[in-house]
């Protein structure tokens, strides 16, 4: 009997299953990196697979690679040039859609999942489920309560029970979280119905379910500023809020008190990816293209005017060119997109060298960032005057206004300008793993579940009780204590 359940080793199993395993779809690419390098068994060629592929983890990768929705998404002639952009390295390939495919989302470390999102004066951290802010509570955005004005430190946001959080979006004064069910909670100031309820009487001061999506799961949010949209698993997207600039995209100027859908010609396809500027919004669809629409105030549209448009309108520069966009994101005066080869684009106003183009003209239609051409970029963020894009390796790379030390050199002055693309050397010791900017003030995460936060502290919208401000990346600890309390996070 005792034969019978002996144990064995990882070498002793068949080939097939070992593969099997390797390509259940829950192993990164790290991960496969750490078991090549660790066992031969993975290592190995094992007679199982044609000669072009050198180890059992190099052909997981590849199986990997040919089932992500991401990957399957691009023509063929993208597939072959994105595997030589990525050095002939099926890993490297699968790490470059993983890191885009978190860039928005819950981000895997090596202390468990994490988001970082900022607001105007606010940070939120997402550690495995549940959620924290800090920073100006103004407006009961923080969800802490009516008496809460500030947190000088991270405090945990209350949830019902055996509600996950997995995503969350803020802007100057309200906040938006989706959980694992696909019900959305918001909070904030509600006085322009971005919150998604007609109650707009009062400040809604902890996070209260938005009954109008119940039955309609959502997996993103993308709050604006005095709006909000909300992506459903579908595809769709709808939008509550204010509507001066057409940002609610139904064709109107019309404010919506509680989150209706935008209606898209059947052409369109599911939307993947939301991004709201402050009065206009870009939604990224399954074919790789980008429509936009609100305020056409500074070109942020992208359509080469600056008039409002109150229904989405396909960005034609990506269309006519064969761009097949896989990220977007909407700064206050400026956009910026990464493409299925690690290729970054922006435009918009160029004040302060927000554009990375080496100048402050404006760009009225997306220009590729020539400067970064040979690196591959995984994740962009924009926000006021600044820009921030992450690299494959997890190097960091800034160009805008310092704004208050949040562009991260420490040999600039809280108000220049960086006019082209350059390497975060304060940040390159880490492998950064996801980056968010407010307006004044920038968090990011490393793979090893680090925090650092730079630029203004004067909300603790870093999470510091006693600085004012950040000119070099510090790190936020998290202390977990008895499970009945709330975590500290205290500054280094």
């Amino acid at each position: 009997m005792a034969d019978r359940f002996r144990a064995v080793s990882i070498e002793e199993l068949p080939s097939h299953l070992i593969l099997e395993i390797l390509c259940s779809g829950r192993l990164s690419a790290v991960d496969l990196v750490c078991l090549e390098l660790t066992s031969k068994t993975f290592g190995g060629s094992n007679g199982l697979y044609p000669y072009k592929f050198r180890s059992l983890v190099d052909f997981a990768a590849f199986q990997l690679c040919v089932s992500h929705l991401s990957y399957s998404r691009i023509s063929l002639n993208a597939q072959r040039e994105l595997f030589d952009r990525c050095g002939g390295k099926w890993k490297r390939v699968l790490r470059f859609l993983q890191s885009v495919e978190q860039s928005s989302q819950m981000v895997e470390t090596s202390a468990g999942n994490m988001q970082i999102t900022t607001g105007k004066y606010h940070t939120f951290l997402t550690s495995n489920s549940s959620v924290y802010s800090c920073g100006s509570g103004l407006c009961g955005v923080l969800g802490h309560g009516p008496e809460t004005t500030q947190c000088v430190a991270f405090t945990r946001i209350d949830f019902p029970p055996l509600t996950h959080v997995v995503q969350v979006s803020a802007s100057h004064n309200h906040a938006a979280f989706v959980m694992q069910s696909g019900e959305v909670f918001t909070c904030g100031d509600n006085s322009s119905f971005c919150c998604g309820h007609r109650d707009t009487s009062r400040p809604i001061s902890r996070p209260r379910l938005v009954e109008a999506l119940k039955g309609v799961p959502c997996k993103q949010v993308a709050a604006g500023l005095n709006f909000t949209v909300f992506l459903t698993r579908q595809g769709q997207v709808y939008t509550c809020g204010t509507n001066t600039h057409g940002q609610l995209g139904h064709g109107d100027s019309q404010d919506r008190p509680t989150p209706r859908i935008v209606e898209l010609h059947e052409e369109v396809g599911s939307v993947v990816q939301i991004a709201a500027g402050p009065s206009y919004v870009l939604a990224l669809t399954d074919n790789g293209a980008v429509y936009s629409f609100g305020s056409g105030a500074n070109f942020c549209l992208g359509h080469g005017e600056q008039h409002n448009e109150f229904q989405p309108r396909v960005i034609q520069t990506f269309r006519r060119k064969g761009i097949h966009v896989v990220r977007v994101s909407a700064g206050d005066e400026h956009a910026v997109a990464l493409d299925s080869y690690g290729f970054v684009y922006t435009w918009g106003k160029g004040y302060c060298g927000a554009l990375g183009h080496g100048d402050e003209i404006d760009k009225t239609t997306p220009e590729i960032l020539n400067s970064l051409k040979s690196h591959l970029a995984v994740q962009v963020c924009a926000r006021k005057r600044k820009t921030f894009v992450l690299v494959d390796g997890g190097s960091v790379y800034a160009f805008g206004w310092m704004a208050f030390g949040s562009l991260g050199f420490l040999d600039r002055a809280a108000s220049d300008k960086v006019m082209r693309p350059r390497i975060l050397d304060s940040l390159r010791a880490h492998h950064v793993s996801q980056i968010s900017t407010g307006l004044y003030h920038t968090v990011v995460v490393t793979n090893r579940g680090q925090i650092f936060g730079f630029g203004d502290n004067e909300r603790a919208q870093l999470g510091h009780d006693t600085l004012r401000g950040c000119l070099k990346p510090t790190e936020i600890f998290v202390l977990e204590i008895a499970d009945d309390a709330d975590p500290i996070l205290e500054s280094n």
